[in-house]
């Protein structure tokens, strides 16, 4: 599962759906889906079209607001840091922020893409909390070791190591030799 929200950096999730293998559902925040053509020149149709599920984040009876939907993994990319403050404190209030909730109390695999610097000790406080919780916290912070030449190359780094993560082989960017 994807979810983009209303943070800068929607190709991170854009991108997650184009490399994610096997059946992919998608989840736009209201202010994730006016960012992506911003940012992309893409349309949120066009971005629909990526998953083979899509659910609007005000459908609080979708699927996937339930314990007992079986996914392997969430990615919410990007991430908003108002995103991750209404997680820690278990806010559950849209579909995004429910799905997170019940990957939390089912332990399942949740990766976030945070978007946001600098970070104040609030933002700090509230990743920390999450990563407790068995969250991994993924700053869109590229290395430079893969020897990036352009904006997707620091992308593909990224969404790489997202894909580390859940265990998805891939070659979006050059490892550690």
């Amino acid at each position: 599962m994807v979810a983009i929200t209303g943070a800068s950096g929607s190709i991170y999730g854009i991108r997650l759906l184009q490399e994610l293998p096997g059946e992919k559902i998608l989840v736009m925040s209201k202010v994730g889906k006016m960012i992506i053509p911003r940012e992309t020149g893409m349309s949120v149709k066009e971005v629909e079209a990526m998953a083979d599920k899509v659910f609007e984040d005000d459908d609080l009876f979708a699927s996937i607001s339930s314990g007992s939907f079986q996914y392997d993994h969430m990615f919410v990319a990007p991430c908003s840091e108002s995103s991750v403050a209404k997680f820690a404190s278990g806010i559950s209030d849209t579909l995004i922020s429910r799905a997170v909730s019940v990957c939390i109390k089912e332990g399942r695999s949740i990766i976030l893409v945070v978007r946001e610097t600098p970070k104040s000790a609030i933002m700090l406080e509230n990743e920390l909390k999450l990563a407790r919780c068995g969250v991994v916290i993924m700053d869109a912070n590229p290395g430079f070791y893969s020897e990036p030449s352009s904006v997707e190359d620091m992308v593909n780094f990224i969404v790489g190591k997202c894909l580390d993560r859940a265990g998805v082989d891939h070659n979006l960017y050059k490892k550690w030799e």
